[in-house]
């Protein structure tokens, strides 16, 4: 498999693969978070499902009071329960997004419990989602992908109890993650108010990376070290300072997330395209070309309402990229994290550039 000049930060060393030198990639039609569905086409499917619509009556007597659920896209639930508490929950599952089982699922637990760090909140505990085509790939693979994601929940001080799996013509892996947050304290992407920074939490460039490496087995480890980096510290430095809007960048890119982020907020969000952080070797994986089907449905989606001001294709392609396990994005400061632009108050597009 070919090698990547030093300057992108990819090793010289094929992709680490199971036995038989299976590539997981190779098994799937799309990976990690670019083979989420175009967020337009979602959008249109959900429009309709909260309760009351359609002639539905609301729900009989519910346990808890919903407080987050799918008005605005936040990344996970929240129900308010009695003690002044509040249940997180969420369920986030991808097809491969690298070659190495082990590292596959370290990449999915870490981007399932984000959703949770996204809110405010901390996990609590976990069970598996496997689809695994066990006529195909051996099951030793499968028990690297769960040993994985054990290995990262544990870290996140998250218990992983169960699961369920099903014979699936493709293998995909993640988690639904329950957690704990004070209702007081959250973050909510209808949060964002004019005159507040925002800030980036993990670079940007993870998308086109693992387009390359799918396409030819180069492997690049700071992609990788960026996808297992949990987002709780960002998300418990976020809330230390007050903050109470975030969301994660995930299968939208950075636009994508942002987008949906000003219009929950009634604002308008304008980036600093020089202050965006990318990993090595993201914008010389772009030029090659290896760009995903999933970033470029995000591009469309977002065109309408983006001033793109003096910033060309390349620019807007990056801005878009899928990502996988990404960072947090952040309305005011946080230490280490650089502040990528700001919220003003609505004029015009909801997303503009300079």
């Amino acid at each position: 498999m070919a090698g990547t000049a030093a300057k992108s930060g990819a090793s010289t060393s094929p992709a680490p693969s199971g036995p038989r030198g299976l590539r997981l990639t190779q098994y799937a039609h799309g990976g990690g978070c670019a083979c989420k569905i175009p967020p337009g086409e979602l959008e249109a499917v959900v429009a309709g499902l909260l309760d009351g619509a359609e002639g539905r009556a609301p729900l009989s007597s519910p346990a808890g009071e919903l407080i987050i659920g799918l008005d605005d896209g936040d990344d996970a639930a929240v129900v308010r329960i009695e003690g002044g508490r509040a249940i997180v929950a969420t369920a986030d599952f991808f097809t491969p997004v690298v070659d190495d089982p082990y590292d596959w699922g370290r990449i999915a637990a870490a981007n399932a419990l984000s959703d949770v760090y996204a809110v405010g909140g901390e996990p609590l505990v976990a069970v598996n989602l496997l689809g695994w085509p066990r006529e195909i790939l051996p099951l030793e693979l499968a028990k690297e992908v769960l040993r994985g994601g054990l290995d990262v929940a544990r870290a996140a001080g998250c218990h992983v109890a169960g699961g369920h799996s099903v014979d699936d013509p493709e293998p995909k892996y993640g988690m639904a993650v329950t957690g704990l947050a004070d209702p007081g304290r959250l973050l909510r992407i209808d949060g964002g108010r004019a005159g507040a920074p925002i800030s980036l939490t993990k670079p940007l460039g993870v998308g086109v990376l693992n387009t390359r490496h799918k396409a030819t087995g180069e492997v690049f480890p700071q992609a990788v070290a960026a996808m297992t980096t949990l987002n709780r510290d960002a998300s418990r430095a976020a809330l230390a300072a007050g903050a109470g809007c975030a969301t994660d960048v995930t299968g939208f890119g950075l636009l994508g997330h942002l987008y949906k982020l000003a219009r929950a907020s009634g604002v308008t969000a304008v980036v600093d395209v020089a202050a965006v952080p990318y990993l090595e070797g993201a914008r010389e994986a772009l030029r090659a070309g290896y760009v995903s089907g999933g970033t470029r449905r995000n591009l469309a989606w977002v065109e309408p309402h983006l001033d793109p001001g003096r910033f060309g294709e390349e620019d807007l392609l990056l801005l878009a990229d899928a990502q996988t396990s990404g960072g947090l994005l952040v309305v005011g400061e946080i230490p280490g994290a650089p502040v990528v632009g700001e919220l003003v108050p609505l004029d015009g597009p909801a997303l503009r550039l300079r």
